[in-house]
């Protein structure tokens, strides 16, 4: 950091470049650290989401295979296959969608919520 105690107007036009670059170096260097706790924040915060929608595309992947199954060997002879197929592909697909539709909510914070936003603005303001 540059010493204070000297007179800015006996500073050389040189010695002001080089403070002034100096100092950009700090702000810029303040300024990563500060974008690397907001993704590290988020991302911890996304984290259940992530897991919530890996845990989803399984099941759904996996209610699909029954439901291959279960078509080929029960529901044919009962009330056809086609319907059968409809009735069961529409309950997996609304329990596949309610936790894709989850696991995106909590996902969605890698935006920032408002406990993030509202510490920002108070940053900002000391600043």
């Amino acid at each position: 950091m540059p010493n204070d105690s000297e007179d800015p107007g006996e500073a050389s036009i040189p010695d002001l470049v080089h403070q002034l670059v100096d100092e950009a170096g700090y702000v810029v260097r303040a300024e990563l650290n500060l974008f690397r706790q907001v993704a590290l924040y988020r991302a911890t915060k996304a984290r259940n989401g992530a897991i919530a929608l890996a845990v989803g595309a399984v099941l759904f992947l996996a209610a699909l295979i029954v439901l291959l199954v279960m078509l080929a060997q029960g529901l044919a002879v009962l009330i056809g296959p086609v319907a059968a197929g409809f009735v069961v592909a529409g309950i997996v697909a609304i329990a596949g969608f309610l936790l894709v539709r989850y696991g995106a909510g909590r996902i969605n914070v890698l935006m920032g919520d408002e406990e993030e936003r509202q510490a920002l603005r108070n940053g900002e303001r000391k600043a």
